[in-house]
């Protein structure tokens, strides 16, 4: 039986136990896929994330919920980046690129009022129809079908991970969520293991543009995800698309979550065009918490 430290962050706040949390583990390359698999089961948070070497970039990140293995996590990211810049395992770089199963991504690393921000390129948007049961997918996640917006779409989206964008129409409407997740694959007809992220345009915080939740599909071991940074990504994509096309770029939009569960967390989403696509990335920060000693 092995030992492993793994160090608990918490991403998208400055504040310990706020924000999300996420499993950091700095040398990765001496664990095989089945041992990552175990250890993200033992931490049991939303994602623990492994930090490896790269040939491709300048390192290579594997992000593992505790039922499997996930291609990108925005909360993950930022939590192994700052890890490693405040640890002196990136040589105070202000750029790099790091691999992931989304693909090879930017990060910008900036040091304002004494913190740590890191802004990671999310990858190119996609939307797909969502042609399932509104009435079922609302009573999924325990509000009524009338409390969905009726002039936005409900889609699934993509800028590194799929998810089921779901427009709300008030934030009253957020605290009442509850998710009966094992219904989730049965609607999600076209994308069964997809999460689901419902969110509203009004907002607590006066200078936040929106409020999200995000449930977790049932086949990765978790009930909800507390701030979530693709998610996120795609919803700066979303609001271009659907909200405001008249937007003027470049935007950047505050995405606020985890106030339901008292883990107030904030995602700065960067929307931009680029020869004539959308172009998202996100800034984000994290704080150490402590560190947890796991037995696989």
């Amino acid at each position: 039986m092995k030992t492993i430290t793994v160090q608990h962050y918490d991403a998208f706040s400055h504040i310990p136990n706020k924000g999300n949390p996420a499993g950091v583990v700095v040398e990765g390359n001496q664990y095989s896929e089945h041992e990552m698999q175990e250890i993200a089961k033992m931490v049991g948070f939303n994602e623990t994330a492994f930090a490896m070497t790269s040939e491709k970039a300048d390192i290579r990140i594997r992000y593992f919920t505790p039922g499997h293995e996930v291609d990108l996590c925005g909360h993950a990211t930022m939590a192994t980046i700052y890890a490693l810049q405040t640890q002196g395992l990136l040589a105070n770089k202000t750029t790099i690129t790091i691999e992931t199963k989304a693909g090879i991504l930017p990060i910008r690393l900036e040091e304002k009022d004494e913190k740590l921000y890191i802004t990671m390129q999310h990858a190119a948007p996609q939307f797909e129809a969502f042609n399932g049961s509104r009435a079922a997918l609302a009573e999924s996640i325990g509000i009524d079908e009338d409390e969905l917006h009726s002039d936005l779409p409900i889609v699934y989206g993509s800028t590194g991970l799929w998810t089921l964008l779901i427009p709300v129409q008030k934030l009253s409407s957020f605290k009442k969520m509850n998710p009966q997740t094992a219904k989730f694959p049965s609607i999600l007809n076209e994308m069964p293991t997809a999460s689901l992220h419902p969110f509203c345009l009004e907002a607590l915080d006066e200078t936040a543009n929106m409020h999200a939740r995000h449930f977790s599909s049932p086949y990765s071991g978790t009930i909800q995800d507390i701030v979530t940074g693709t998610a996120s990504g795609v919803m700066g994509a979303y609001y271009a698309k659907y909200v405001d096309s008249n937007v003027a770029y470049p935007k950047t939009l505050i995405v606020e979550q985890g106030q339901e569960l008292d883990r107030d967390g904030r995602v700065y989403v960067h929307v931009n065009e680029v020869d004539n696509n959308l172009d998202i990335s996100i800034t984000g920060t994290a704080v150490y918490v402590t560190e947890l000693k796991v037995q696989i």
